[in-house]
Formats: C-alpha cells, sequence, structure tokens
C-alpha cells in the first residue's frame, strides 16, 4: 500500500477512526525515573489480550534511526530494540500474550520489491558517497556521521535479510530479553510470549494474520479476544479487515509528531555529535529518540462504521452483507499498488483513487451482479466489468494529470522546458498522446468534426496513448509484439490479484509465483477475464541464502558466506548479469526520485538456485543452522499454568532420540493456554539453565532463571470463514451519518468544477458589481439634481 498516502487518506476520511494514546508518564523518584505500573489498568480505557508486533518496524528505526545519532554496534541496536518494545508494552499491557514476528523468507511475489529496496539503498550510499567526497575532510566526516553512518559494511541495513549473522544474533539477543523480562517484570509472567523470528518462513504482518486466522472458531476461542497489532505498514490495517475480528486495533506512530521531531532532532544533531560520541555508546546516552515518539490507535471496529455508512448501496435488490463489501474493499484497494503488483497506470492515492474506486463499485454493483469477491475466491466476469468502469475515466485522468503538470511547470518557471521535464519524469508517453488529442480536437469545420464523431475519436486518442505507453515502458514496437505483451501482463495481474486474495484470506498459495513486468496494463486492457483458467502450485518456500541472494546487491555481499560472494561480484560468474552495480531509475510520473521504478533484471529461479546447489557444501555448521528453516518459540514463567504440564510431558520423555530432532509433540489445552490451540514440541532446550548469560555487552546475566522454552505450531490451516466471529460482543455504535463526510468531487474533475463555480463566480460578482455601480449611479445622480436645483436657486435669489 502507499505509505504515507493510504494512511493519510483514512485519516481524512474516517478521523474518528484513529485517536491518540494516551500515555502514562513515569514518576521521578530521587532523581531517578520510574516507569509506570504495566500491572495496573490502561489509561486508554481498553484492556487488550493480545499485543501482536511487526517486528521489522521496530528493527529498521533502531538499526538507522532518522531523529538521533545512528548506532555504533549491533549491541546498541539491541538495546534500542529492547526499549522500543518495552514502551509498547507499556502502553497496550497485554494481558495473555505477547508475539513478537520477525520477517523472514518471503514469497517470490514480495522479493523482488525487497531487491528493488535493497538495490536502491546500495545506489542511494553509494552517491551519497560521491557526493561525500566532494566536500572537505572536516565537511565530510561530518556529513558521513550525521547521514550515513552505516557505510562501513558491518552497519550496511540490508543486512536486516533473513540469513545473516545480524539476524541470528538478534535472535539470541530478543530469547534473552524475553527471559529476562519474563523473570523480572510482573506485568510479563501471566502471559505468554511467541517468537517468530527471520528462520519462521513468512513475512511478519501475514505470520501474525496467520497465528489470527487459525485460531477462530475453534474450541478455547474467545469471540471477544481484544488484538492490538503494532507496525509501520498501511496494510496492516487490511490485513485487520480481513480477519473479521470485531475488537481489533491498530498501533502506529503518528507520523505528523513524527515527522515535526525528526525536524527539530536533525537541526540539533550537528551541536551534538561531540558530547554524543564521546561515550562508548552513543545510543545509550541518547535514546530521547524513542521516548519523543507519540503513538496512535486506529480502532477497527470504528473504521467498520464508517465503512457501513460510506459502503452503503442504496438500489442493491439484494440484501447487503458489510463483512463481504469489506472484503471487496480489501480487494479493489489493491489496484492502487501494494507490496506484490503494481499499481494500474491510472490510479494513484494522491488523485483520490480510492475514492473513485468506491464510488464506480457502488454505482456498479447491480450492474456488476454483486459481490466481487466470495473469501479468496474472485469473480473474474465482475471484476472485467469493474475494471472497465475504472477504464473509461482513463482518458479524463490523463488529460488532468498533463494539466497539472503544465500548471506546475508554469508556476515553477520553466514553460519552455516542460517536454524536456516530461522525458525526466517518466510520462512523455502521456505528451505525445495529448499532441494527437490536440490535433483531432482541433480539426473542425463549420459543419462539424472532419474526422469522426466524438467517440471514435476518443477511442482513436486512447489507443495512441496505449501505444506510447507500451512502447515506452515495455519496449515493444510492433503491433504484434504489444498486443502479445499485452495480453501477458493481463494475465499475470489477474493471476496476481487472485494471487493477493488467497494470501491474504487463506496464506501463501504458491512460494514461487511473482509479477513478471515493472508495470501494470490500463484498466481498460483487462477483457476476457471470465474465459481465463488461474490454477497455482504451492512449491517451498527458499532458504535465508537463497533468499539472500537473490534480493541483496553486490555492495551487500559481505552478508554472504565467502563462497557465495564471487557470484555476484566475480566478473566471470555466471549469474552476473543478476547484481548490476547500475540500473535505471524510471520517476514514472512521480516528483520524488525514492517513488522511482527500479527497472531491475528478474532473477531467473532456476539459474540462481543451479548455482547455489554447488556451493552448499562449503558452509560451516553455523551457515547451516542460519540457512534453516524454524518454528515459532514459546516462552513462559514457571508459575503459568502451562508450564506445569510441559515440566512433565519433558520429563517423560527426556531421553527419547527423537528429542535432539524436535519431533515430539503434545497438543494445547486451550484451557491452560488462555485459549491458545495448537501444538508444542519439545527439545533438549525446553528446560533452560537456571544462569543464562547476556549476549549483549553491558547487560546482566540472569540469575535463577525461571523460564520455559518451547516450540509452537498453530493448529493445520482450515478454510477462513470471512464473518464475526460467533458470540461476538458488538461494540456501542460511535459513527453516526452526520460524522460521515460526503463524497470528494473525483480528482479529474475538479477542473471542471472549479471552473464553473468560478464562471459562477464571475456572474455573481458581475451582478453585484451591476447592482452596485446601479445603487451608485442613482445616488450620482440624486446628487447631481440637488447641486443643480441649489445652484438655479442661489441664481435666482442674486437676481432678486
Amino acid at each position: 500500500m502507499g505509505i504515507p498516502a493510504f494512511y493519510r487518506w483514512l485519516v481524512d476520511r474516517y478521523p474518528l477512526s484513529v485517536v491518540e494514546v494516551i500515555e502514562e508518564a513515569p514518576k521521578v523518584v530521587n532523581g531517578v525515573r520510574v516507569p509506570a505500573d504495566s500491572t495496573g489498568p490502561n489509561p486508554n480505557g481498553v484492556e487488550f489480550d493480545n499485543l501482536y508486533l511487526d517486528m521489522n518496524g521496530i528493527i529498521h528505526p533502531c538499526f538507522h534511526p532518522e531523529d538521533q545519532l545512528a548506532p555504533n554496534s549491533y549491541d546498541e541496536v539491541y538495546e534500542a530494540v529492547f526499549e522500543y518494545i518495552d514502551r509498547i508494552f507499556l502502553l497496550i499491557r497485554p494481558r495473555k500474550l505477547l508475539f513478537m514476528a520477525i520477517d523472514g523468507v518471503a514469497p517470490r511475489a514480495k522479493m523482488n520489491q525487497q531487491r528493488a529496496r535493497r538495490f536502491r539503498a546500495a545506489k542511494d550510499a553509494a552517491d551519497t558517497a560521491v557526493e561525500a567526497e566532494k566536500l572537505g575532510n572536516e565537511l565530510k566526516r561530518e556529513f558521513e556521521e550525521l547521514a550515513w553512518p552505516e557505510q562501513n559494511g558491518s552497519m550496511d541495513s540490508n543486512v536486516i535479510t533473513p540469513g545473516t549473522k545480524f539476524m541470528a544474533s538478534l535472535s539470541v539477543a530478543l530469547q534473552y530479553y524475553i527471559q529476562l523480562r519474563l523473570n523480572s517484570d510482573p506485568a510479563w509472567r501471566g502471559i505468554k510470549v511467541i517468537l517468530s523470528d527471520a528462520n519462521v518462513p513468512g513475512e511478519g504482518e501475514h505470520k501474525i494474520a496467520s497465528y489470527i486466522r487459525a485460531q477462530r472458531n475453534l474450541s478455547g476461542f474467545d469471540p471477544n479476544t481484544r488484538h492490538c497489532l503494532y507496525g509501520l505498514d498501511a496494510d496492516l490495517i487490511m490485513l485487520a479487515l480481513a480477519t473479521h475480528e470485531i475488537h481489533f486495533s491498530i498501533l502506529r506512530e503518528d507520523v505528523r509528531v513524527a515527522r515535526k521531531s525528526e525536524r527539530i532532532a536533525k537541526s540539533h544533531m550537528k551541536s551534538q555529535l561531540s558530547s554524543q560520541r564521546v561515550g562508548k555508546r552513543g545510543i545509550k546516552e541518547d535514546n530521547d529518540g524513542i521516548r519523543r515518539i507519540k503513538f496512535q490507535f486506529v480502532h477497527v471496529w470504528v473504521l467498520r462504521e464508517y465503512l457501513e455508512h460510506d459502503l452503503r448501496i442504496s438500489d442493491a435488490s439484494l440484501k447487503i452483507d458489510l463483512e463481504r463489501l469489506i472484503d471487496d474493499l480489501v480487494f479493489i484497494c489493491l489496484f492502487v499498488g501494494n507490496d506484490f503488483l503494481p499499481h494500474i497506470p491510472s490510479l494513484e492515492i494522491s488523485e483520490g483513487a480510492i475514492d473513485l474506486l468506491m464510488r464506480i463499485y457502488k454505482k456498479e454493483f447491480a450492474w456488476m451482479g454483486g459481490y466481487l469477491t466470495d473469501s479468496f475466491k474472485v469473480n473474474l466476469e465482475r471484476v472485467e466489468h469493474f475494471l472497465q468502469a475504472v477504464g473509461s475515466h482513463e482518458c479524463a485522468i490523463f488529460r488532468r494529470r498533463i494539466q497539472v503538470q503544465k500548471e506546475r511547470n508554469f508556476r515553477s518557471g520553466s514553460v519552455s522546458s516542460v517536454k524536456e521535464n516530461e522525458s525526466k519524469n517518466g510520462s512523455s508517453w502521456m505528451n505525445s498522446s495529448q499532441e494527437f488529442t490536440n490535433v483531432i480536437c482541433t480539426s473542425t469545420t463549420k459543419n462539424g468534426p472532419s474526422v469522426s464523431p466524438m467517440k471514435d475519436r476518443v477511442k482513436i486518442v486512447e489507443e495512441v496513448w496505449k501505444e506510447k505507453y507500451y512502447a515506452e515502458k515495455f519496449e515493444v514496437e510492433s503491433d504484434d509484439d504489444r498486443e502479445k505483451l499485452k495480453r501477458d501482463a493481463v494475465m499475470k495481474y489477474v493471476e496476481g490479484i487472485c494471487w493477493f486474495m488467497h494470501y491474504y484470506y487463506q496464506g501463501v498459495c504458491s512460494w514461487q509465483w511473482f509479477y513478471p513486468y515493472h508495470y501494470a496494463p490500463f484498466a481498460s486492457d483487462f477483457v476476457d477475464l471470465k474465459h481465463l483458467k488461474i490454477h497455482f502450485t504451492l512449491g517451498v518456500p527458499f532458504k535465508p541464502f537463497d533468499q539472500l541472494m537473490g534480493v541483496l546487491p553486490a555492495a551487500s555481499a559481505h552478508a554472504l558466506p565467502l563462497s557465495y560472494r564471487k557470484l555476484m561480484t566475480d566478473p566471470s560468474s555466471s549469474i552476473i548479469e543478476f547484481y548490476p552495480p547500475d540500473f535505471e531509475l524510471d520517476l514514472n510520473g512521480k516528483r520524488f526520485s525514492w517513488q522511482a521504478v527500479c527497472k531491475l533484471p528478474f532473477v531467473e529461479e532456476s539459474r540462481l538456485l543451479d548455482e547455489i546447489k554447488k556451493l552448499e557444501h562449503t558452509l560451516t555448521d553455523d551457515e547451516k543452522r542460519r540457512n534453516s528453516c524454524s518454528l515459532d518459540a514459546l516462552f513462559v514463567h514457571t508459575s503459568h499454568p502451562l508450564a506445569a504440564k510441559i515440566v512433565k510431558f519433558f520429563e517423560r520423555r527426556k531421553g527419547h532420540p527423537k528429542l535432539l530432532k524436535v519431533k515430539l509433540k503434545k497438543k494445547l489445552d486451550p484451557t491452560l493456554s488462555g485459549g491458545m490451540s495448537g501444538y508444542i514440541y519439545i527439545s533438549d532446550k525446553t528446560i533452560l539453565s537456571s544462569e543464562t548469560y547476556s549476549p549483549v555487552e553491558g547487560m546482566k546475566t540472569i540469575a535463577k532463571n525461571r523460564t520455559i522454552f518451547v516450540y509452537y505450531k498453530a493448529p493445520p490451516n482450515h478454510i477462513h470463514i470471512p464473518k464475526l466471529p460467533i458470540g461476538a460482543t458488538l461494540p456501542k455504535k460511535s459513527i453516526s451519518k452526520k460524522d460521515v463526510l460526503p463524497p470528494p468531487v473525483p480528482w479529474h474533475e475538479k477542473s471542471r468544477v472549479r471552473r464553473r463555480i468560478y464562471s459562477e463566480k464571475e456572474k455573481n460578482v458581475a451582478k453585484e458589481n451591476n447592482r452596485k455601480s446601479s445603487i451608485l449611479g442613482k445616488r450620482k445622480q440624486r446628487d447631481q439634481d440637488r447641486r443643480t436645483k441649489r445652484k438655479r436657486r442661489n441664481k435666482h435669489n442674486k437676481r432678486k
């Protein structure tokens, strides 16, 4: 999802669904800052059962913070992560479960985006280094400390990828942190803690969503469980809606406050350099950055109320089901772009695309025949109808974009370089079609159009800009090649929307599938969809080192085993073309470089895996562990009701040969686990040692350790029922019709509305001016008559 555009749209459109988080201030006792007691009631008035952390949303800002000095070592990163988790735990105060999910190996569909981000990060770092070289020595040192402290290989942010030493040591550090808190904090002792680290396949947020879906409607499940999910990605809101859990809140940073804090912090960073770098632990000495962050809740139950009003369909012949409307909303929003598919060319969130999609959906609902989806199943015939309706707006949207660009160029004083600007930002295909439009629109005679009726002319223009688009973006010239490519792109995109819905509602249906183009077809090109047959093969996830080879640039080769690096850096490598040192960045009509499309070559999976397989025998035991898959880890304090059962099971089986292979499992009793279903797997590490040493320098050893560790596996996948759970208590209504904003005018129609309003305003002003002139004229005439009479009277008196 577009970030922050989607969240900004949601806040503007549904403001009452977003509330500020109330945070209990710490107390100061004898000059010492003492945190609030997290065993007490939540000051926000909601007692949460489960807290889920999308950990990559914590790891990244701690690794390369934007509002404070960057860490000098991994230990500093770990301490910052611990403090961040402490802060969130205190805000939410979960009473049953804390689930920490780190991104593991992702589906291939996501790996393409990860590859683009990491190559882009390396390119930006290289460009920054070149800029730094141009500065003087003193300025250069300050510049590097302020902006790019991770230029040495050990602090390359690309190591935040499964399989690296950093991710392996982070897992160890988090295990220590969990045990430390379970032993020392009373608020932790009554909860279960699940750590799903980078060796467990799947994206963090989807591992969380999968866990929630797996628990629903099973024995012991509480339909009124209160969930809170922390993360920075806007798609968490869609995932929460897709669970159909009513008591759900998203916790995220207040981006407005964060940006203000960032500006303030950056203005002081230069003066802080000397004082903050004196000590060995810079982060520890300046941890105000985490405390400066302000948070917001997005309450999903309030958002659902808004959607009930906003998606109301007045002329529908069948009974409307809000749950299915929500599923369709999740579906139609994928066309504005997501982590797996590029957005449809005419749809931009900043141009009101979501409002337009909702408007079209409601208007066409009856004509389509009803809902677009049924859980993860997609009705392609109705989707075609919907996209054709979207396509009918494309010409107007592109004309509006051209006009906006011209106005922007005019305001900036660069009218003479319009074509040059359009060439730079990747929108020259729109300029060409506009020129053709102007020719057609001006080719008229006194008797009417000289070419064809208006509908035919529009169709001709549409074909022209489509031809230009496919020639420029997909690099095809002939009509036959263009038609063949267009059909294939449509087919792959349709596969993508089906894959997306399965991923959001059931889980991965194919680990290997991906969309093989950098750009999407036009909405109007989606035709004959009902004849398409969509099938997926599940396959298996990549190994961590396979993913590293697929997503990292050569500049980050240090994150891989030595023998693997040559495949990325040796000019004689048979796959060296997968790692270009430079590549094209296409702004694709955008204004900022970070929005550009990275036109990297797609990795050929079979070639990559064949080369890697030849090197696997060179791996050390430690590298083999990093390159393996694992299960979630479950931690409980010995006072937890589950602990006695786990110890008893372990004592009975501790001599079993399967213990070392983690093959001994036991079904969980939901009455003891707080309603959680699934299986625990014991190992030789289940009963932890009574003393646990810290892997983080400077942190204390845990003496008299009282935590128990097992592996955990969720119940087998069952069909997700996209309905409210039976027995769920609906919150009191908080949104009325007066709270719902009227549908906005479509972005591409605003120019016409403005012209009409301006014209009406001009008429009103002219009318008012005429009225005033008339009144003024009468007054002047009256005054003139009075003066004339006075003169006559005076003249008459003089004669007398």
